[in-house]
């Protein structure tokens, strides 16, 4: 009972900072599970995926609310991430756990540098309408589900940094399109690793139920926090997990 309680509170705290940042929460869940429980590469990314799954739809549904979501920009990123997301989950299981771990630390490093040196370049005014239509938003869609089947992260962290740099959106409306994008490609991924046996449902589930109680308030936060401030947090935000999966080597 202890234990479940434990990893409830844990998950209220990744759902917090899932729906602060777009993401879920797996993006942190992956390292802090690899630190704190000792789970290897791949049945960390799995777990991590339980609590996901649900955190994605409920974020989904709270920045619709709030923000409305384009169908049509939507609908191509969702398709195109479902199909290499599931590609990218059955390369992932076959992959050696320390490697996966490996490649999984320069995911996180390349992502950190990523958005950090983008705060120092110059860039255009913000938008509510993406730059680019179909089909780059197909190749993003691939790119970012390839890389959330492979790493378990639902590819909205991914997708975020492209979508307000290079197709110019707002911090909100990016992350809006991430969870759209991250919703079929995290199930997908699931289904990928539950049945490689590369999911631990004894955590993942109170991880889910925890993160399921929270993640509105960090949707409602990230509403009400100015742009740069947002992005500062979530560049910080990689930062810490390249730290702390950096640990586990």
């Amino acid at each position: 009972m202890i234990e479940w309680v434990m990893y409830i509170v844990l998950g209220a705290a990744l759902g917090t900072l899932g729906g602060l940042f777009g993401i879920g929460g797996g993006l942190i869940a992956i390292p802090a599970l690899g630190v704190l429980f000792g789970l290897d590469q791949q049945l960390a990314q799995g777990t991590a995926l339980v609590m996901v799954v649900p955190n994605v739809l409920l974020a989904l549904w709270r920045y619709h609310q709030r923000n409305r979501i384009e169908l049509r920009h939507a609908v191509p990123l969702s398709l195109c991430s479902f199909v290499f997301a599931w590609l990218g989950s059955i390369w992932a299981v076959g992959i050696d756990a320390q490697s996966m771990r490996l490649y999984f630390v320069g995911f996180l490093v390349a992502l950190a540098v990523w958005n950090v040196a983008r705060m120092f370049l110059p860039v255009r005014p913000p938008s509510n309408q993406l730059r680019y239509p179909w089909p780059w938003l197909g190749v993003l869609g691939s790119f970012a589900g390839t890389m959330g089947g492979l790493f378990g992260v639902g590819g909205a962290v991914v997708a975020t940094p492209i979508l307000t740099s290079v197709f110019g959106t707002t911090q909100v409306v990016a992350q809006g399109l991430s969870l759209a994008l991250a919703a079929p490609s995290t199930m997908v991924t699931l289904l990928t690793y539950g049945v490689h046996q590369s999911v631990d449902w004894g955590i993942g589930i109170p991880l889910a139920v925890g993160g399921l109680l929270s993640i509105s308030w960090g949707v409602k936060l990230a509403h009400a926090l100015p742009e740069k401030v947002l992005r500062t947090l979530f560049c910080g935000f990689l930062v810490v997990c390249a730290v702390m999966l950096g640990f586990e080597l």
